[in-house]
C-alpha cells in the first residue's frame, strides 16, 4: 500500500488544476499573465493553510525553467541560505535560482535582512509564504522589494471537484470502484475551513473507512461534534451569518441577534463571532455608548476563555446588550472620509508649530481657559476639512453642548 499522503498524489501540475485563487492563476489572474510575460519577480504570498502557496511556487518554477529550492524557516538558518546561494554559480543547466521560503514570520529581522543582497543583485529570485499579514510579519526593507499576492479561503464548491479527483485516484491506486454521494462530499468540504490539503485528509479517511459508498453519515464520524471548521468560513453562508448578526444589532433587533449568533456558535465559531462583536461595538454603537467596546471586549475575552458550551452565555449577553444600545457610526464615517483623503495625496505635510523640535507658534491649550484655544492642527491643503459630525444621541449631544460652550460658538 503506498502511504504517501492523497493531498502530495493530487498536487496540481499546472495553473488550470489549482482550487480557488481565480483572482491568481486563472488565464487572467495576475500571477499567470506574469509568467506569460517572462518576468517572475520576487513575490511574497500570504494567507491561510491549504491554500496552494506552496503548490503555485512549483507551478511557477516549472514553467520559469528555475532550479528550485525550498526552505521552511521554522527550522532553516542563515546559513541554510548561504548554501543555496553557493549552487547559485554552479546550476547551469537553468535560468537561475528560486528560492521558495516557508512561514517567513519566523526569520528574525538579520534573517530576512539577509535576503535582501541577493534578491537585489538578481541571484536569487525569492518567493516568501506566510500565514500571517506580511505587512507585520516581514520588514519593509523585504517586503518593498516583493509583488505581494494573498491567498483565499476555497470554498466549499471549489473544493468539490479536488475531492471527485482523489476519489477517481484512490480507486486506480487500490483497484477499487468506490462511489461517493453528492451530500458526503458537500460535507466533507463544507468542513474543510477552505483548506484543501484538510478535505483531503477527511476524505482520504472517510475513504478507507467506507465500504462501497462512501456516505455523509461515515463523513461525520471523521468530524468533531464542536469544531471551528463546521463549515467553510469563506463560503456565503458564515458571510451572511455573520452580515445578519450585524445587520440585526444595528437595526436594533435583540431577537434576530441572538438567532445568527447561534447559528454561528453551533459551528464552533468563536473567532469569527468574537470578532465581529468587537467591530460593532465600534462601528455600530461607537460613541453614543463609548463604554460598549470595553464591555464587549470583556465578554469576548470570557468566551474565548471558557469555550464551548458555555461561550454562549457571555456572546449572548454581548449581542443583546449591543443590540439594544443606542447607535451611531459617526466615528467610522470620520475615518473613512480622512483616509480617502490619505489615499489622495492630501495631508502629506504635518504644520510646523505641531513638529518637535522646536514647536515654533504652538500654543499649548492648558495655559488658556478651559484648556482650550483655537489652532490649526490639519495640515494646509486640509485646514478646512471636516470629518467628524456630532450624531443625533444623547452622548454625542452632551459633547457637543460641552464644546460650544466651550469654544463659545456654534460648531
Amino acid at each position: 500500500m503506498n502511504n504517501k499522503p492523497i493531498a502530495d498524489l493530487l498536487r496540481p501540475s499546472s495553473f488550470s488544476q489549482v482550487a480557488g485563487q481565480a483572482h491568481l492563476v486563472s488565464a487572467r489572474g495576475v500571477i499567470t499573465r506574469m509568467i506569460s510575460s517572462g518576468r517572475i519577480s520576487n513575490m511574497i504570498f500570504f494567507g491561510p493553510p491549504g491554500t496552494g502557496k506552496t503548490t503555485v511556487a512549483n507551478i511557477i518554477a516549472k514553467n520559469s525553467g528555475m532550479e528550485l529550492f525550498k526552505l521552511n524557516a521554522t527550522t532553516a538558518s542563515l546559513s541554510d541560505i548561504k548554501e543555496v546561494i553557493a549552487q547559485a554559480n554552479s546550476v547551469f543547466s537553468s535560468k537561475g535560482i528560486l528560492l521558495y521560503l516557508d512561514e517567513i514570520q519566523y526569520f528574525n529581522r538579520k534573517q530576512q535582512q539577509s535576503l535582501l543582497e541577493f534578491i537585489e543583485d538578481g541571484r536569487v529570485t525569492l518567493i516568501a509564504s506566510t500565514t500571517e499579514n506580511p505587512y507585520f510579519a516581514i520588514y519593509d526593507a523585504l517586503i518593498s522589494r516583493c509583488s505581494v499576492f494573498e491567498f483565499k479561503h476555497i470554498s466549499a464548491k471549489e473544493i468539490v471537484p479536488v475531492l471527485k479527483r482523489a476519489l477517481a485516484a484512490l480507486n486506480e491506486e487500490n483497484s477499487l470502484s468506490k462511489t461517493a454521494g453528492d451530500d458526503a462530499l458537500e460535507f466533507l468540504a463544507s468542513c474543510a475551513g477552505g483548506d484543501v490539503r484538510h478535505a483531503l485528509t477527511l476524505f482520504e479517511g472517510a475513504y478507507f473507512a467506507s465500504d462501497d459508498e462512501i456516505t455523509e453519515s461515515v463523513a461525520r464520524e471523521f468530524i468533531p461534534s464542536v469544531s471551528a471548521g463546521m463549515f467553510d468560513r469563506d463560503s456565503d453562508v458564515h458571510h451572511n451569518l455573520l452580515s445578519g448578526l450585524q445587520k440585526s444589532i444595528r437595526g436594533s433587533d435583540p431577537d434576530a441577534a441572538v438567532f445568527y449568533l447561534a447559528r454561528l456558535l453551533e459551528g464552533g465559531d468563536i473567532i469569527s463571532a468574537c470578532r465581529r462583536l468587537q467591530v460593532i461595538a465600534s462601528e455600530d454603537i461607537g460613541l453614543a455608548y463609548p463604554q460598549a467596546a470595553q464591555i464587549t471586549y470583556a465578554l469576548c475575552q470570557s468566551a474565548r476563555e471558557l469555550g464551548l458550551p458555555e461561550a454562549r452565555i457571555p456572546l449572548a449577553n454581548c449581542a443583546i446588550m449591543l443590540a439594544t444600545a443606542p447607535k451611531s457610526n459617526t466615528a467610522y464615517l470620520a475615518i473613512a472620509k480622512a483616509s480617502e483623503d490619505i489615499k489622495n495625496g492630501k495631508g502629506q505635510e504635518t504644520p510646523i508649530h505641531l513638529v518637535a523640535p522646536l514647536f515654533k507658534g504652538y500654543k499649548y491649550p492648558h495655559d488658556y481657559p478651559n484648556d482650550y484655544v483655537e489652532q490649526q492642527y490639519l495640515p494646509d491643503d486640509l485646514k478646512n476639512a471636516k470629518y467628524y459630525e456630532f450624531g443625533n444621541n444623547k452622548t454625542e449631544q452632551s459633547a457637543k453642548a460641552y464644546w460650544e460652550a466651550i469654544k463659545g460658538k456654534k460648531l
